[in-house]
């Protein structure tokens, strides 16, 4: 049957073990801590791109580019900000009459909207003009408050959400709970747009989120499924991720595409276990991932795969695999609950 069949027996043995008590999580255990004192540091300085596919393949170009017109800004941030705003919905509306992909107000538009694609208008619905003007807008910004003490790139944000003027008043991001919540919220995503640089610290709740995962091995898959009592306990595939890390006090979105923003993103060769592992038929593109499970080590993961099929051990290195993400409580606090 040769070394893949060795392999799935080695996991269906492992299953085994799980349902008569915990020493395959402790051994996860030990492993992730055991990895953690090489990972202490995390990701390193220098100039930030994106993470690979965390930026619809059409306007990556564009984030790149103009992600780098100020020091005040990097093309992760900008993404992070495009994400908040309208989840790359280059036809996004608001209540409160914002437009397009950066989600301008009108007035707002008027007095900074760009022709960033040089064709002769200035189109909010366009993301080729709406991209460039937000970061011409965060540049135009930075250097209003470009004097007052602090992080350039926070106070910049603080002006973003309050004004320059309340920057300037306070002599940094003022005390406003909306403010400073908004500064954080931008600048925690934008490390799960950037790719990393260095590597990544491991999750402290890993553990917790796979042992909830070894003991709904075995039930039936399904669409929708959340675990509730009314559903039989059982989940599909993002369900189960989300019950998980809820299970150890993260709550991450419903959805698999956008459980990946809710962290950065180890290369394959740093997969450690608890990472939540992604796949799409689309590799260049995150929002069209459709599938998600939390990895387990040794090139497997625990995941609810389909109809028909029980929560199982799956391996991950498959055509279709696209990249994972190190969950934080930080990163999934960051996440809008509308995208």
């Amino acid at each position: 049957m040769g070394d893949g069949w060795t392999m799935r027996k080695m996991w269906v043995g492992a299953g085994v073990a799980v349902a008569l008590g915990m020493g395959f999580v402790m051994l996860l255990v030990v492993g992730v801590y055991l990895v953690a004192g090489d990972l202490a540091g995390g990701a390193g300085g220098g100039a930030k791109k994106l993470a690979k596919g965390s930026v619809p393949a059409a306007y990556q170009p564009i984030v790149q580019k103009w992600g780098n017109l100020c020091p005040a800004i990097n093309p992760a941030l900008l993404a992070a900000q495009l994400y908040q705003e309208s989840g790359f919905n280059p036809r996004a509306r608001s209540a409160a009459a914002a437009q397009g992909i950066a989600q301008f107000i009108p007035g707002t538009w008027a007095t900074h909207g760009i022709d960033g694609d040089g064709d002769g208008d200035r189109d909010v619905w366009d993301p080729a003009d709406a991209i460039p003007s937000a970061a011409s807008y965060d540049c135009s910004l930075a250097s209003y408050v470009k004097d007052v003490p602090g992080d350039p790139t926070e106070n910049m944000l603080a002006s973003y959400n309050a004004g320059a003027y309340a920057v300037i008043k306070y002599q940094g991001v003022p005390p406003y709970t909306e403010t400073r919540n908004y500064v954080k919220v931008i600048t925690t995503l934008e490390k799960s747009f950037a790719a990393p640089t260095g590597r990544v610290d491991p999750s402290e709740q890993a553990a917790g989120a796979i042992a909830y995962a070894q003991k709904k091995l075995g039930t039936l898959y399904l669409w929708g499924g959340n675990g509730t009592p009314e559903q039989g306990g059982r989940f599909d595939c993002s369900g189960l991720t989300k019950a998980a890390y809820e299970s150890v006090g993260i709550k991450l979105p419903r959805v698999a595409n956008d459980q990946y923003n809710a962290g950065a993103h180890p290369a394959r060769d740093e997969l450690l276990p608890g990472d939540l592992v992604f796949f799409s038929d689309d590799l260049t593109n995150s929002r069209a991932i459709r599938h998600v499970g939390i990895y387990v080590g040794g090139g497997y993961m625990i995941d609810a795969p389909r109809t028909g099929a029980v929560i199982r051990f799956d391996p991950i290195d498959t055509p279709d695999y696209f990249g994972a993400t190190r969950v934080t409580e930080d990163g999934a606090k960051a996440l809008p609950t509308t995208v």
